[in-house]
């Protein structure tokens, strides 16, 4: 099962809060799972309602508490884990990291090539934001790689430090050259530690341990973004896990009062409203002058409906799991997100 998940989204699809919320449904029974952020918004400290992150793994919330559902993508459980009876079970630690590119390549030069305090010293003129800047593809390769090493890293006993890895990726748009960019690297640097790493990178993107799971919204725009993020992805050979429809709302009317809507049904609108005791049906009543506005608002409806069933088809059709969440009317707070991750854990492994 995927132990790196990639969230990656059109703008404004909520794909930080799906990774969020994600990050939570995986930490349960105990386990550990360190959601990353690599574009520098702080959009992660925001949700969790606390302060900025800096460039270390820090312990930001704690998991739901299960009730015997299996966690997603976690296999079997290791030796460590908690009795597997029935009950509630303890909710695991989800820990956060934002990367800073910067300190990643001085992660890097130190890594590979001992630089220590040379690589400070380079810090300190300029040299390494300057690396940054020009070269957009390194910055791309320090932060997957940086994130790949958490994925790969083990404690002193040999077991993985971290269940599960979330990253909230760059938009749809750019997700599968941000991804592939240890592919490019590789191929231009034929040895050395650099060609190594990315070598190493990219089998951890084109293993089944990871997969990228795209979030959406039921509008033309982010589906269609969605289908072509999906091509893009598989011509990589990059892992497809699911798609997340995000912010779903209810059908407030069922098929038959649809159809009365699409109708323009006036005879039987003012009947209704007239037995509900809103005016008499006869013509100039209030029931009459209720009906326009009415029929315009459950047009309206109607028509999102059946354009949000279209699109559900087309997304469907691309042949991946789909899970759903809806919209929270009050907007997305830390109790709005554990909402979101125990209902993304009632929908099944991810």
């Amino acid at each position: 099962m995927s132990r790196l998940h990639v969230v990656s989204g059109k703008g404004g699809t909520g794909k930080t809060t799906v990774a969020a919320a994600l990050a939570l449904a995986l930490a349960t029974e105990g386990r550990r799972t360190l959601l990353v952020e690599v574009e520098g918004r702080q959009g992660i400290a925001q949700l969790f309602e606390t302060e900025a992150l800096p460039y270390e793994e820090r312990k930001i919330a704690v998991g739901p508490a299960s009730e015997g559902a299996a966690p997603w993508g976690s296999g079997a459980p290791s030796a460590g884990d908690p009795a597997r009876g029935g009950g509630r079970r303890a909710g695991g630690e989800v820990h956060a990291l934002a990367i800073d590119a910067e300190r990643a390549l001085l992660d890097y030069l130190q890594m590979f090539y001992k630089l220590g305090s040379a690589g400070r010293a380079l810090k300190k003129l300029g040299a390494i934001d300057f690396a940054t800047t020009i070269a957009p593809g390194l910055r791309d390769v320090l932060l997957t790689g940086k994130a790949c090493e958490a994925v790969r890293r083990k404690d002193k006993n040999g077991k993985f430090v971290y269940d599960a890895v979330v990253m909230d990726a760059p938009p749809t748009g750019r997700i599968t050259r941000f991804l592939n960019v240890n592919d490019e690297v590789a191929g231009l640097a034929k040895i050395g530690p650099i060609h190594n790493q990315a070598q190493a990178v990219m089998r951890v993107l084109k293993s089944p341990e990871t997969a990228v799971h795209l979030v959406t919204l039921l509008e033309e725009m982010p589906v269609q973004e969605t289908a072509d993020g999906v091509e893009e992805l598989r011509a990589a050979g990059i892992p497809v896990g699911g798609i997340v429809i995000n912010m779903t709302r209810p059908a407030l009317l069922d098929n038959g009062d649809l159809d009365i809507a699409a109708r323009d049904a006036r005879g039987g609108v003012a009947k209704a409203l007239s037995q509900a005791g809103l005016g008499g049906a006869r013509r100039g009543g209030l029931a009459e002058r209720l009906i326009d506005p009415l029929l315009e608002q459950a047009r309206e409806h109607a028509e999102r409906v059946e354009l949000e069933r279209a699109e559900h088809a087309e997304l469907t059709a691309l042949g991946l799991p789909t899970y759903e969440l809806e919209l929270l009317p009050e907007g997305v707070d830390l109790a709005g997100l554990y909402h979101l991750a125990r209902d993304l854990r009632k929908q099944g492994p991810i």
